[in-house]
């Protein structure tokens, strides 16, 4: 695995809670930045993620993202009082076992808190280590419901696959007597896919059904028919890999894609051409894209990094909620816990909160158009939900 150490100084957030400091605390920013423990030692954060392997741009797009979001927090003074932090970041390739391993390692070093998790198979096997070590982690991009109430430990920066199909559930309002119909490749995915649709969007009164395809499959026409014999009223669709562009492609001619209203998740700027010339007939769920919101964190961080992407709030927001840990914990984990669990904040996307109960991140989620074609398509968001509007359901804390 690679490894990459610098030293960073982040300035105390004291300007960014100064009306709540001034509400609650009788002590200085620089009390509560200690922790009670050695106000001049550095704090050792670790930051394990995909620099390489099949998830490296979303790797990419989250270390650029939490590089913007620190200096945001600390007004680019890079300080929480008068400690330094510690940056350790390794790349475990989005393999468990070099997650794991590297968390061990950090742990062993001093690391009061890790974040990163590009995969949600690396999420799921950190967290649990994150609990045995009482470190606190924040769990990245790893999209699993499963990070959500893993334990009192583990919190997360990015969205859940929850708040994915509630924002699908939301083009076609009151889904009672609605048809919906989940198109996906067998295996795993199709079947996480498909579950999710019966469970957010068939609890509240619609039919669900699917049309399923061997992850083989290039030729689409059969399964078009099939779709369209279904007549629904909303097509969900999960698919992933190279066969895209031919499916895209072959529900545009056989007409599914004027026929009802199809949906499916806008993934990072680089796949957009894939849609083809289907593109513009989709609709799309999105966690985020340039220009979806227009908040002074989006500003900064498109300052930082031009074009904003899926994944850059996820490392922006992972900041914002390390600077806030530091400097309401210092060295003590329980009282970063404490300080999260709650903590309303103003993220990239715009209102943000951490449910107590679970840590499940409430967060606005948005749908979005494509106009234009290829590599010169364009989002824009035809509707925002609040982070309200498309809450998880509160999980009882696992450990």
């Amino acid at each position: 695995m690679t490894v990459r150490t610098t030293r960073r100084a982040f300035l105390s957030a004291a300007t960014m809670m100064a009306a709540a400091l001034a509400a609650t605390a009788c002590g200085s920013p620089q009390d509560t930045a200690s922790g009670g423990g050695d106000s001049a030692a550095p704090v050792k954060v670790g930051l394990v993620y995909s620099q390489s392997g099949a998830l490296a741009s979303y790797g990419k797009q989250y270390i650029d993202g939490f590089k913007a979001g620190l200096d945001y927090a600390t007004k680019g003074t890079n300080k929480v009082g008068d400690r330094a932090i510690e940056i350790t970041e390794v790349d475990d390739a989005g393999d468990p076992a070099k997650a794991v391993s590297a968390a061990k390692d950090l742990i062993g070093k001093g690391a009061k808190i890790i974040a990163g998790s590009t995969a949600s198979g690396v999420a799921l096997q950190v967290a649990p280590i994150a609990a045995q070590n009482k470190v606190l982690f924040i769990s990245g991009p790893a999209a699993t419901d499963a990070v959500t109430g893993a334990n009192k430990y583990t919190f997360r920066s990015g969205r859940q696959s929850y708040q994915d199909v509630v924002t699908a559930k939301s083009f076609i309002g009151d889904p009672a007597g609605k048809k919906v119909v989940v198109f996906a490749q067998d295996g795993a995915f199709g079947d996480a896919n498909e579950a999710a649709v019966k469970a957010v969007i068939g609890s509240a009164g619609a039919t669900v059904s699917s049309v399923r395809a061997p992850a083989s499959a290039t030729e689409f026409t059969p399964f078009a028919s099939q779709i369209k014999a279904a007549k629904p009223d909303l097509l969900f669709v999960a698919w992933a890999g190279t066969t895209a562009p031919a499916m895209w492609q072959t529900l545009d001619q056989q007409g599914v894609l004027s026929s009802t209203t199809v949906v499916t998740g806008l993934d990072i700027r680089a796949s957009w051409p894939t849609f083809g010339a289907a593109g513009s007939k989709i609709s799309f769920l999105s966690h985020y894209f340039d220009g979806a919101s227009d908040t002074e964190a989006s500003k900064a961080l498109k300052a930082k990094v031009g074009t904003v992407d899926l994944f850059h709030p996820d490392g922006f927001a992972a900041a914002q909620m390390v600077v806030r840990a530091v400097q309401e914990g210092g060295d003590d984990v329980d009282k970063m816990v404490t300080a999260l669990e709650g903590w309303k904040f103003d993220g990239v996307k715009g209102a943000m909160t951490i449910r107590a109960e679970d840590h499940a991140l409430l967060q606005p989620m948005y749908q979005a158009k494509l106009t234009g074609s290829g590599t010169e398509f364009t989002a824009s968001a035809q509707k925002s939900l609040t982070g309200d509007e498309t809450a998880p359901p509160v999980v009882a804390m696992k450990g």
